[in-house]
């Protein structure tokens, strides 16, 4: 099979790389053949193999409307000479080229995500395209996945069109990690609050960090982790937004990721797009409380194994619930407990693999 659409492996971007990285590498621990397909320049790698996952290496345009659609379409025009047994889409915004995969005779999967549309970063032609897109995947895709009831359920009702559910998965990890990266960075273990996340309007840090600056605790700091390309006017709004307690580490992948999410006090996710957010299971999996807005998305994830914030009156709501779990070492301990339970009973990647892995057989074995 081949996974298109991501930037590609090993995951150095966002959930969706995470995401075709773990499923791609035990796919080929269980013996199938797998390609993904890297986009040049964001993924640097030029072996042609990475953990047993061949790689297809191709340019792209590198704008923000631009690079994702060119990258999708040079893939496309590979595949008559691969003729994988299955395609997979990650992303709405590459239904279109659903069409063209299925005039190969090829049975197309397409993980639609989110609402990708509603996001503050797409404006006009783009945020009208991944709208419409959401259209041409029910027309055009073979199979769509839905990693939410919330999203099976509105593609449900708006197209008619039926989805499979498989949720994103999450790996349990409660070893010790080391400090050296908060040593780096000025903190100190369960002596911050964490923030994970790409730097875009929709991820709502600004909302954090009033709320941060509201709660008024001078004892925590907030380590806002993550970065994004073509966002510069809203990574200088929060930067002036920030006193000497925000610190703002940039991406973090590996083992700086591991310590830095390891020895936080707890896990906060403003976001106010709905969606399963593939952080959020990671930060449970880390055996994290964690604080979440909610949405119906983040509430189906976490059920009672974390907190929540009222969307309605979200900053002051945020800064009333982070002040609580600051004084309230119990309830945090209580919920790591439960973070952790909840991810091996729902979002354990092998479980994961095992639904996809019969998902891939079936449509391969109906071509």
């Amino acid at each position: 099979m081949a996974f298109l659409g991501t930037r590609g492996i090993p995951a150095n971007y966002s959930g969706f790389e995470t995401f075709v990285e773990q499923l791609a590498t035990r796919l080929v621990q269980r013996g199938h053949e797998v390609i993904v397909f890297n986009r040049y320049p964001f993924v640097p790698l030029r072996d042609k193999y990475y953990r047993g996952v061949r790689i297809i290496r191709l340019p792209t345009i590198q704008t923000k409307s631009l690079d994702t659609l060119v990258h999708s379409l040079l893939s496309c025009l590979i595949l008559p000479f691969i003729r994988p047994d299955v395609v997979y889409f990650c992303g709405v915004g590459n239904a279109v080229f659903c069409g063209l995969v299925r005039l190969l005779r090829r049975p197309v999967i397409l993980n639609v995500d989110g609402e990708d549309w509603a996001r503050e970063k797409w404006t006009g032609f783009a945020k009208w395209w991944l709208k419409k897109s959401e259209a041409w995947a029910s027309r055009f895709a073979s199979v769509l996945i839905a990693d939410s009831r919330v999203i099976e359920k509105r593609y449900s009702e708006l197209y008619g069109r039926e989805t499979v559910f498989i949720p994103y998965g999450a790996n349990v990890d409660l070893a010790p990690a080391g400090t050296e990266t908060l040593t780096r960075f000025g903190l100190t273990p369960q002596k911050y609050v964490l923030f994970v996340g790409r730097i875009v309007p929709e991820n709502c840090a600004d909302v954090l960090i009033r709320a941060f600056t509201t709660a008024s605790l001078p004892e925590l700091k907030l380590a806002i982790v993550g970065d994004a390309p073509y966002a510069e006017d809203y990574k200088r709004s929060l930067r002036a937004l920030a006193d000497e307690r925000v610190v703002f580490t940039g991406y973090a992948f590996g083992q700086a990721y591991r310590e830095l999410s390891r020895n936080c006090s707890f896990y906060v996710l403003a976001s106010a797009v709905d969606g399963t957010r593939p952080v959020l299971l990671d930060q449970m999996g880390f055996g994290n409380c964690v604080l979440v807005r909610d949405s119906p998305a983040n509430s189906e994830v976490v059920s009672d194994a974390g907190a929540l914030f009222d969307s309605s009156d979200a900053e002051r709501s945020l800064a009333e619930a982070i002040r609580r779990l600051a004084r309230d070492h119990a309830a945090v301990t209580e919920y790591r407990k439960r973070a952790v339970a909840r991810v091996r009973e729902r979002y354990d990647w092998e479980r994961v693999t095992d639904a996809y892995e019969l998902l891939l057989i079936n449509a391969a074995a109906k071509n």
